[in-house]
């Protein structure tokens, strides 16, 4: 069975439900009355700098912290420790590495699904689907510390999902990986979205966000911040392009008259190309090249690039990821 086929009947009940959560240690708020509600069916993007509440957050979710008050919900149903029945259909692939040095690639991912899956007939078929998912079938009989960092986090992913989840939360699943293993995550990610898992995903790459997230929620201090596909959240911030221009001869004048402007917020010039960050708006690439051409500089090449994900994750938190 999978998220697609919810024995609720009801397809339009939240993957996640979660009303008014709130979650203290000591005199230390972690969970402000937090609310979050994740479709079914869909790559759901959760983020926020280190200390935001992200963590707390999904084991409350999963039932592993107790909580102060607030109502917790996974596909329609109360979230409890002894639901283990809601348990069996929910996967965790954690940031750290959980995998038993002592076994085997196919071992590993055998002994973590049989938490789920009884039958060793039934589970044959699911061990070797997700080694085939996560390129591991060269592995088989290989032990984890004989495995590249990559190829151990493909290993732990596969324990994480190898029962077939509905749900699959997956912690910064990519960190300290090569490209080749990044982009083997996150095919492997999206085929099993395909495939009808509802998937929450946290990174601090953002590229990776928007590469594969359908709707992201941006939290901090314990609190909803915002919500949205990534054009949405985009278009409720104010930084707009970044313009980027050739040109060898920029006068300090020119560069003066730049920062004046009034849809302006920031001006670098390395004596070769000028960077140019501007507040939203249509006309700020005319603006920026016609004072140029007023001022005599020679322009070569020109490039403007809308906010990325990461411009709009500053403004709302004022934070890099990695605080």
């Amino acid at each position: 069975m999978n998220a697609k086929q919810d024995p609720s009947g009801i397809g339009n009940v939240p993957a996640v439900k979660i009303s008014h959560l709130v979650k203290r240690y000591g005199d230390h708020l972690v969970l402000d009355d937090f609310d979050l509600d994740v479709p079914q069916g869909k790559i759901f993007g959760l983020l926020g700098p280190n200390g935001s509440g992200k963590t707390t957050l999904i084991n409350c979710i999963l039932s592993l912290l107790t909580y102060d008050s607030g109502d917790i919900r996974v596909f329609g149903e109360p979230m409890t420790p002894s639901a283990y029945a809601l348990k069996a259909r929910i996967g965790l692939v954690p940031q750290d590495v959980a995998v038993l040095e002592e076994l085997t690639v196919e071992e590993n991912i055998d002994y973590f699904c049989a938490l789920y899956v009884p039958k060793k007939e039934q589970r044959k078929p699911l061990v070797d689907e997700a080694i085939a998912l996560v390129g591991l079938d060269d592995f088989r009989k290989y032990r984890p510390k004989k495995l590249s960092g990559g190829l151990k986090r493909r290993l732990n992913i596969a324990c994480g999902i190898a029962h077939k989840p509905d749900l699959i939360f997956f912690d910064e699943p990519t960190v300290a990986v090569d490209p080749q293993s990044r982009n083997a995550i996150l095919e492997g990610i999206q085929r099993l979205n395909r495939a009808g898992a509802t998937v929450v995903y946290t990174s601090h790459y953002m590229e990776e966000v928007e590469q594969i997230c359908d709707q992201i929620l941006i939290m901090d201090h314990g609190r909803h911040v915002a919500e949205g596909t990534v054009p949405e959240l985009k278009a409720m911030v104010s930084t707009g392009d970044r313009i980027l221009i050739e040109t060898l001869d920029l006068a300090d004048a020119a560069l003066a008259d730049l920062k004046a402007l009034p849809t302006i917020v920031d001006v670098d010039y390395d004596g070769k190309t000028l960077t140019v960050r501007c507040k939203s708006g249509e006309r700020n690439l005319v603006d920026v090249l016609d004072l140029l051409e007023r001022s005599g500089a020679n322009i070569g090449h020109v490039s403007s690039n809308p906010p990325t994900l990461n411009d709009v994750f500053l403004e709302m938190t004022g934070k890099a990821l990695r605080d």
